[in-house]
C-alpha cells in the first residue's frame, strides 16, 4: 500500500523536525494498518497555532474557540478497492497539543500521536459525536492503535 503524506508547518512555536514528521507518518500508517485500509492513499497534515485553528474552527464549524485538531475528510466509499484515494486533511494545533499534554500529564509525543490517530479515524468515517456507542468504539480504536505504536498511557 502506497500512502503519500504531505506535512506543512505553518506554526513557529515547535520545531517540525524529523522526529515529529516521523511520528505523524507513523500514526497515519498505524491507523490505516489497524483499519485494514489497503488502497493507495493521500493525507495532508498542516501544523498550526491556536490563532489559526481558532479561525478555521469558527469558519468551518461555527465554533468560536481554538480546538486541538480538525479533520476534513474527502474519502468516498464508492471508489473501487484499488483506486487511489485522497483521504483528506488534518489541521493540528501544536500549541493546543502542548497545552493538553501538560494538562493530561503525558508527553507531547503521545498527544500529537493521539490527535493524529483521532483525526485519521474521522477521515475514515468514524464520528464520536453521533452516539455514546460510537464514541466508545472510536476511543477504543484510538487506544489500541496507540498501544500498537508503543505509545500507551
Amino acid at each position: 500500500m502506497k500512502t503519500t503524506i504531505y506535512i506543512e508547518n505553518e506554526q513557529h512555536l515547535y520545531k517540525c523536525d524529523f522526529a515529529l514528521k516521523h511520528l505523524l507518518h507513523s500514526a497515519i500508517r498505524a491507523t490505516l494498518a489497524y483499519e485494514g485500509f489497503q488502497r493507495p492513499a493521500e493525507v495532508s497534515v498542516t501544523l498550526v497555532d491556536n490563532a489559526r485553528i481558532h479561525t478555521l474552527n469558527r469558519e468551518r464549524r461555527g465554533v468560536d474557540r481554538p480546538t486541538d485538531v480538525l479533520s476534513f475528510p474527502l474519502f468516498d466509499e464508492d471508489f473501487g478497492d484499488d483506486e487511489y484515494c485522497a483521504l483528506g486533511d488534518i489541521v493540528l494545533s501544536m500549541e493546543r497539543a502542548a497545552e493538553q499534554a501538560k494538562e493530561y500529564g503525558h508527553s507531547l509525543k503521545r498527544e500529537v500521536a493521539f490527535l493524529t490517530v483521532h483525526s485519521m479515524l474521522h477521515l475514515l468515517g468514524y464520528d464520536h459525536e453521533t452516539s455514546p456507542e460510537d464514541e466508545a468504539d472510536m476511543f477504543r480504536r484510538q487506544e489500541e492503535i496507540l498501544e500498537r505504536m508503543g505509545i500507551g498511557r
